[in-house]
């Protein structure tokens, strides 16, 4: 077999192993695209108008969401900005919940209690991550299929690549005026090889949450020296400092003066005894890189080091910076609309590989036995004639006459 026939039958192979899966997570990746926007649009309740009053401390918006849910166990409380509705976390792993509680900054009037679990888009990306089955099965599933994915697409641009200049311009375009397995067969060629760099710089972007091993790799290969895996500071909890305002609201009073404009302000309660006051300080909502992660003593307010990437930006390097562009990467939000937007098309054409695929291998099985296997692209292509070719039809029907 020709190292082609050979890749053809990988590529066939794994397509059929893996389209499933692919169709799922590109499918699911499309829809999660604009999913803050479409929430911004259909979620009147994030929104309160501005007043000229201040907004509530986070101790009091604490007090007041801790009424709407008494059973559970609050996680952080976000601020947005200006015009913007207040968010108090409730989240646990064991037993599993997560509730947002939608909240007016000024006046704590309670907007709307929402189960995020039960949220469309929360679907949406559980499908996403793990389709929809218990993460430690689903995850390594999707993994693996993004790996045979990469594969998939490299496999297929060797199939694509062109004999010669004349197939080339075949390459290049969709032949609308052809029959249906033609125009099959270029939507799958053709918008392959469109998509082919963004698809994989998502397939990337997504396996460094699929494997430790590769989110390490690729950090060290950037030239990063910290630690990927965020853990907290603890607190010293032999101190007997006592202060009169709640600690969480002499962090959140400092942070907002040392951030004034920022767009994104949370401030994450401590959940144990030695637990860190933890604050993340946005400065665009639209993003998460920019974000300043700060860990600070609950009874001393002593800011605390950390030695992972997520602390202080100033104290990022490239490589660390990188890894936490790695969502906005992945949903193509680091260079804003335009990217989301790209990010869409490409999931979109991503999803239609898998089926434009099994639908040209059905029609190979369907055909007989006896049919030579060959491009569809070749089967198209004009046969080439002579000039006494054209003549003979003509040359025929004057002998049939002359024989009348």
């Amino acid at each position: 077999m020709t190292v082609k026939k050979i890749t053809g039958k990988l590529h066939l192979w794994l397509g059929l192993t893996s389209g499933l899966v692919v169709f799922i997570v590109a499918v699911t990746g499309c829809i999660y695209a604009f999913q803050a926007e479409i929430q911004d649009m259909t979620q009147p309740y994030r929104y309160a108008a501005v007043e000229q009053n201040p907004v509530l401390p986070p101790s009091r918006l604490k007090a007041i969401a801790e009424e709407a849910l008494p059973d559970k166990k609050i996680h952080a409380v976000l601020y947005g900005k200006p015009g913007r509705a207040a968010q108090v976390v409730f989240y646990s792993f064991d037993p599993e919940y997560y509730y947002f509680v939608y909240l007016n900054p000024y006046s704590g009037a309670v907007l709307n209690v929402k189960d995020e679990n039960a949220n469309f888009f929360r679907i949406i990306l559980m499908g996403h991550f793990y389709l929809w089955l218990p993460p430690t099965i689903g995850q390594p599933i999707v993994a693996s299929a993004t790996v045979i994915f990469v594969v998939m697409l490299i496999t297929g641009m060797i199939l694509w690549w062109p004999k010669n200049k004349a197939a080339a311009r075949q390459r290049f375009s969709i032949k609308w005026n052809a029959r249906w397995r033609r125009k099959n067969y270029d939507l799958h060629n053709v918008l392959g090889f469109y998509v082919i760099w963004i698809a994989i710089i998502l397939a990337t972007t997504g396996l460094v949450w699929g494997f430790q091993w590769f989110a390490n790799g690729l950090h060290a290969v950037a030239g990063g020296k910290k630690s990927l895996v965020y853990r907290e500071p603890a607190s010293d909890t032999t101190s007997t400092a006592r202060m009169e305002m709640p600690a969480i609201d002499r962090i959140w009073v400092q942070m907002t003066q040392e951030h004034p404009t920022a767009e994104v302000l949370e401030v994450h309660v401590p959940e144990t005894k030695v637990a860190p006051i933890v604050v993340t300080v946005n400065a665009d909502e639209q993003t998460y890189w920019q974000t300043e992660y700060r860990y600070f003593d609950q009874y001393t307010l002593k800011e605390l080091p950390v030695e992972h990437i997520y602390g202080r930006l100033a104290s990022a390097t490239a490589a660390d910076k990188l890894l936490r562009m790695n969502y906005d990467i992945h949903v193509g939000a680091i260079i804003g609309l335009p990217g989301k937007i790209l990010a869409f098309m490409a999931s979109l054409i991503c999803a239609s590989l898998p089926v434009t695929g099994i639908c040209i291998w059905w029609g190979r099985r369907k055909k007989q036995a006896n049919e030579p296997e060959e491009d569809e692209l070749a089967k198209e292509k004009p046969a080439t004639r002579s000039a006494s070719s054209f003549r003979r039809p003509v040359i025929t029907m004057i002998q049939e006459k002359s024989k009348v």
